[in-house]
């Protein structure tokens, strides 16, 4: 093995990918349906093999250069996924969701912040146990960050590997019940209040009309439909199409095929027995008629007709006043079909009275010229490009460690967002620009996936990695038990409160608020729980606002965890 460990400490480059490699495997899998996640399996892997190696007398380590990078990258990516959700949930009805979100992460910030210092815990822990009990690994990066910004003073015969190690030895140790305890309190928090989630979340769906949980993801049912009809009915021969669409404004005529040809449509188009003609309309109304033209018929040539797909970026505020039920009712509407509907990039629950955000992304498909029509309507068609403006890409970063080199005097020194909350601004700003000018900027959901998995999974390998050489020295099962208690009390305490705000000062339905709490936390897991055991999709209506503020609070509040342990 000693061997094994110098090739690995000389060729740096398999020692990291051979570390993220693990921690993909080791994150996939589980115990009674919880695993430790990918981010979490890269410290657990780093950090053993660097104590392992150390052992044989080889030391692991990676460059700085390279750990930074990755983990700017990410935050970048951060700030791309959340802008349009975070800037939108700074009114309306996401109000209250933000509320919850911040209550929650400055709580935890509070709680993290006293309990290093009741327990006079090393430099770094406080920054530690805060992305651990929150399950926010992004605050790992922030909480290094104001190490290496020298906003943090670290004490006489500390080294800045010491603390990043401590950050790591944190994380790691409240890491688990923070997955853990999130998902089992969001679980029963309604039974812990008296409170029947399941028949909440029913009466919810019948209020609003939202699908329940158990509703296969493949559904033959459909609510448009095209029909083709022979023209039998004496009453329309010699009439036009103009004037069949008059009278039967419901119907839209997207074929007519005669003597085996089709004919080019238009208003004046006149009809003869014989026509086949292929309708198009709401399904209830394709049987409210029957025998309107004529025998319904399998007629290929008047029903192969080319459907198209897309994502339309949701922008005219006129739309944003009307329900699900009223929408209906606009030109071209009926002869779409809505096939998802996203917030912040987290799919949304349809109800019938759900009402649309700016910048919601909502996916139909229809006949291509009602599409375009009613993408013209609400906003704008997005259609998906595989090329990223890399560009857009430079400026923002660019822009990022401007915004991060932004200095204010605070707490006794000068205090900045860094280089990482810089990015993440920087993230907001442009995707939110993007998002509502859409002639620049592209970035595709791929390509901001990989800046946000593999950033943050490649930075806290090197962070396990580096942190594994000082480890062993600094850990006892004192200062365990220690950072231990603090990540239990930051990572319940937290939920409860905001469950109380929810529950008793909102008034809002338990089932929602269920989802509200687990976005307060940023993390999808307990919404996903949640899901399942009320058998209902309803907690999702109150994930994505709250998950989106939380998301770049926690990562901020890394930083300031550690400037308020000092």
């Amino acid at each position: 093995m000693s061997g094994f460990f110098h090739y690995l400490a000389a060729n740096p480059y398999i020692l990291l990918f051979l570390t993220v490699g693990g921690a993909v495997w080791l994150g996939r899998q589980s115990v009674g349906g919880y695993g430790l996640g990918m981010v979490a399996s890269a410290i657990i892997i780093g950090c053993g093999l660097s104590v392992w190696a150390s052992s044989y007398g080889a030391k692991l380590e990676l460059n700085n250069f390279t750990k930074s990078m990755f983990y700017y990258l990410f935050m970048y990516g951060v700030g791309l996924r959340v802008g349009p959700s975070f800037v939108n949930s700074l009114g309306g009805d996401g109000l209250k969701f933000t509320g919850l979100a911040v209550v929650s992460c400055v709580i935890g910030l509070l709680l993290v912040v006293a309990g290093a210092r009741i327990f006079d815990l090393p430099a770094g822990a406080a920054g530690g146990m805060l992305a651990g009990s929150q399950t926010m690994s992004a605050a790992i990066g922030s909480a290094e960050e104001a190490v290496n910004s020298g906003v943090v003073k670290l004490a006489a015969g500390t080294t800045a590997e010491q603390v990043s190690s401590m950050i790591a030895l944190s994380y790691g140790i409240t890491y688990i019940w923070g997955t853990v305890g999130i998902i089992l309190i969001t679980k029963y928090l309604p039974t812990w209040w008296g409170v029947d989630a399941r028949k909440a979340a029913q009466r919810y769906e019948v209020e609003h009309g939202v699908a329940s949980g158990d509703t296969p993801a493949l559904s033959a049912w459909m609510p448009a439909a095209i029909r083709a009809y022979r023209l039998e009915n004496t009453l329309w021969a010699g009439r036009t199409v103009g004037m069949l669409l008059e009278e039967n404004p419901e119907y839209r005529v997207v074929n007519v095929v005669r003597d085996g040809q089709r004919l080019e449509l238009s208003d004046d188009l006149t009809l003869a027995l014989g026509d086949i003609i292929a309708l198009g309309g709401r399904r209830e109304t394709m049987t409210d008629k029957m025998g309107l033209v004529g025998p319904e018929v399998s007629d290929r040539l008047a029903l192969d007709i080319p459907l198209d797909q897309a994502e339309i970026l949701v922008t005219n505020r006129d739309m944003l006043k009307l329900t699900r039920s009223e929408m209906r009712h606009l030109p071209d509407v009926n002869q779409v079909q809505v096939t998802k509907l996203e917030r912040g990039g987290v799919p949304l629950p349809i109800g019938s009275d759900t009402k649309l955000q700016r910048m919601d992304i909502v996916t139909v498909v229809g006949l291509k010229d009602a599409v375009g029509r009613v993408g013209a309507l609400f906003g704008r068609v997005v259609r998906p490009s595989t090329a990223t403006d890399l560009f857009t890409l430079s400026v923002g970063m660019v822009l990022g460690f401007l915004i991060g080199a932004i200095q204010f005097p605070a707490f006794g020194a000068s205090v900045g967002l860094g280089n990482a909350g810089g990015l993440l601004v920087s993230g907001v700003i442009i995707s939110s620009l993007a998002s509502r000018l859409r002639f620049f900027g592209n970035t595709p959901n791929a390509a901001r996936n990989i800046l946000e998995d593999l950033g943050l999974v490649v930075f806290v390998a090197i962070v396990g990695i580096n942190a594994g050489n000082s480890l062993l020295a600094q850990l006892t099962g004192v200062l365990a038990l220690k950072i231990f208690i603090v990540g239990f009390v930051a990572c319940s305490i937290p939920p409860v409160i905001v469950w109380m705000i929810g529950y008793h000062v909102f008034k809002m339905n338990p089932a929602v608020l269920m989802g509200g709490v687990a976005g307060a936390r940023s993390h999808s897991g307990p919404c996903r729980e949640a899901a399942v055991e009320i058998q209902s999709n309803v907690p999702w209506i109150g994930f994505p606002v709250a998950y989106a503020v939380s998301g770049v609070l926690l990562t901020v509040f890394g930083y300031f965890a550690m400037v308020l342990a000092q």
